[in-house]
């Protein structure tokens, strides 16, 4: 369904009760008034346009609004450093993984570069993708692309230059907002924990002024206002449409556009959305209230659109293109951050998600018990690892009395005679003897995302399809 269509269908009623009869604002320059449908079609793409700049500003504010570093927050500049994996009731973000514990910068370019080190990480799986304030990965240190040997880095904002030290090795960012949104594989156990703690505690964070002297960052300046409990995706999703563009206007002052969003911009530019101006919600004088509101319901059912649109194999859904480096694929870009913001390139990480089972119904954990069968020799092809993660329908961790919230390549599965690997996804046990292999579900609807980190790069890979993941199928 095409956006116009979408459009069409849900606010037509409004328009005709109650844009046709308001006047144009007095002076108006008639050649160029928008007509209220396009005025409706432009603000809806603009919203999906800015989607994942609002989303990271709120993550960034969630993440860095305290005074100085807990388990789970630190201010702007300083390493967030996760002890452990997610707890089960940890709303921040959503779909948290219980693979790796996260180990996190956000960073304001703006005024001078800063520098960030990386320890020896020796034979251990870490990855610290770095991206921009439009959610797009412009660079990737890990153990794929840059190996396990310590690496410092000066990550320098738009337009600047100037000279740096030697041995540091210089990353653009196209906006002022960078997070480096890095994981470190743990097996989760008290003495890999402790390990990762080790590594985690080496890795270094400071703006250039203050490079090789010693350096106390400041405390974090803390907004008592602001929502520290509500999820992020709730959040953004709640902002009126005049709030939400003036919020977007305010980031791209010192987030801009890329030189391929240049006809978006000229797009937004007819209702008053142009990077480096505030807002000016004139232009939209000839939307009645009642037109706006709908404007970012239009723009989340159409990003919903986009996921369905996807097709599916045995169920599952992912994307071995395009994410990570969106490019102009807007609404893709939008669907990604509000299924969860963060997203890193297929080469480093592939997500397939599965909604429902090969009977294409939802999953209802009150209804039914599934299985996924991996054939002898097919669990899924990772270079560095794997795993199946139970969520709720809002992709947060589902509760269960066994506190387990994936199976991982970690787990010690037990095998059938023939080799296949069940793994059983069920509200009740589902006997001593098979409980090694199952990932509890709640009594009532979700869903399963697998993780592929490092997929491999020759067959059998999901990269090039000659592997794909197994239909989940129902059990009595």
């Amino acid at each position: 369904m095409t956006l116009m269509k979408l459009v069409k269908q849900v606010a037509t009623a409004l328009f005709l009760g109650a844009v046709v009869a308001i006047p144009r604002t007095a002076g108006a320059d008639e050649s160029s008034s928008l007509r209220p449908m396009e005025a409706v079609s432009i603000a809806v793409d603009a919203y999906i346009y800015g989607y994942p700049l609002v989303t990271f500003d709120t993550v960034r504010k969630q993440q860095t609004n305290v005074a100085k570093p807990d388990a789970e927050h630190a201010p702007m500049g300083q390493m967030i450093k996760m002890r452990s994996y997610p707890a089960v009731d940890n709303h921040c973000c959503a779909a948290p993984n219980a693979d790796t514990l996260y180990t996190e910068v956000w960073l304001d370019v703006s005024k001078e570069p800063w520098i960030f080190g990386i320890p020896d990480m020796g034979e251990r799986y870490y990855i610290m993708p770095m991206l921009d304030a439009w959610s797009e990965v412009f660079e990737v240190a890990g153990s794929r692309t840059t190996g396990g040997q310590a690496q410092t880095y000066a990550i320098t904002g738009p337009g600047w230059s100037g000279t740096l030290p030697q041995g540091v090795k210089e990353i653009k960012s196209p906006t002022a907002m960078v997070w480096i949104l890095g994981r470190i594989y743990s097996a989760g156990t008290p003495e890999d924990y402790q390990a990762v703690h080790a590594l985690q505690d080496k890795f270094t964070v400071v703006p250039l002024s203050a490079y090789g002297t010693p350096y106390a960052p400041p405390p974090g300046v803390v907004d008592r206002n602001f929502d520290m409990k509500t999820a992020v995706r709730k959040q953004v999703n709640a902002i009126d449409a005049v709030t939400y563009f003036k919020l977007l206007a305010q980031l791209m002052k010192s987030n801009p556009p890329s030189a391929q969003d240049a006809p978006m911009v000229a797009r937004m530019a007819k209702i008053g959305l142009v990077p480096g101006q505030d807002f000016d919600p004139s232009k939209l004088d000839l939307l009645d209230r009642e037109v706006i509101k709908t404007v970012p319901k239009l723009a989340l059912v159409d990003m919903g659109l986009r996921l369905k649109e996807e097709k599916t194999t045995n169920g599952w859904l992912y994307f071995t293109k395009g994410v990570g480096n969106f490019g102009t694929d807007y609404r893709l870009r939008g669907m990604a951050n509000l299924l969860g913001p963060g997203w890193n390139r297929a080469q480093d990480a592939v997500y397939p998600l599965s909604q429902k089972d090969a009977k294409d119904d939802a999953y209802d954990g009150a209804k039914y018990g599934y299985v996924v069968r991996f054939e002898k020799g097919q669990l899924p092809p990772a270079e560095a690892f794997w795993s199946l993660t139970m969520y709720d329908t809002d992709f947060f961790f589902v509760p269960n009395p066994i506190h387990r919230y994936d199976l991982a390549q970690r787990n010690k599965l037990v095998a059938n005679p023939d080799g296949s690997v069940d793994m059983y996804l069920q509200a009740a046990s589902p006997g001593k003897d098979k409980e090694a292999n199952w990932l509890p579900a709640p009594k009532g609807k979700f869903m399963l995302v697998m993780r592929i980190y490092s997929p491999t790069g020759t067959p059998p890979s999901i990269l090039d399809g000659s592997w794909t993941p197994p239909p989940v199928k129902r059990v009595p």
